[in-house]
């Protein structure tokens, strides 16, 4: 089966990046953890995922097959991309805040202090799934990252995801069990 074109992200991506990534990361654990009421989990994911969008769309670094049926979302070297501004704080209720900062601190205090490029969001729409279309997004900003020597650099928080991972040539560098389950992995 052939890949479809790979695609930098425009602004008018932005409906179907980010229903594939809410809908791709309802199970996810750190989504989950943020976002644990099943009721509220769709309205604050969709205000999570299109702020991480809206970041870093003019970057150039968001890359898509099928304009957001897959999704790789990466931040580049020194930009200073957390998670959190005023917009995205003026989203979320104050529980859901507080846990989105105590996960965000934790794991950008596990983060190496050199440069890197960091795989944010890897995400397929459900229906898309099994096609290895994030394995193709996400070697978009692996070829970036090789080409400025850099490393590249994410985390998650999902065991299963740590060998699909290992098998895509990254390596467990640290890992964290507060505020929940996170392997750092480096490439």
């Amino acid at each position: 089966m052939s890949t479809p074109e790979i695609t930098v992200a425009t602004r008018a991506d932005r409906p179907r990046v980010v229903a594939s990534l809410v809908a791709a990361f309802t199970e996810d654990p750190v989504l989950r953890h943020l976002f644990p009421d099943e009721a509220t989990y769709p309205r604050y994911a969709t205000a999570f995922f299109g702020h991480l969008f809206d970041r870093r769309v003019h970057r150039r670094t968001v890359w898509t097959i099928e304009g957001g049926a897959s999704v790789a979302i990466w931040e580049p070297p020194a930009t200073g991309g957390g998670l959190l501004d005023d917009d995205l704080a003026a989203q979320l209720p104050a529980d859901a805040l507080a846990r989105v900062r105590a996960y965000e601190d934790a794991v950008h205090r596990a983060l190496p202090t050199a440069p890197f490029w960091y795989l944010g969001v890897l995400g397929t729409h459900p229906d898309h799934a099994g096609r290895r279309w994030g394995h193709a997004v996400m070697r978009a900003g692996l070829r970036r990252a090789e080409a400025d020597g850099l490393p590249a650099v994410l985390e998650t928080s999902n065991p299963a995801n740590v060998e699909v991972y290992r098998r895509a040539g990254w390596q467990v560098v640290g890992s964290l069990s507060a505020p929940l389950d996170i392997w750092i992995m480096r490439q």
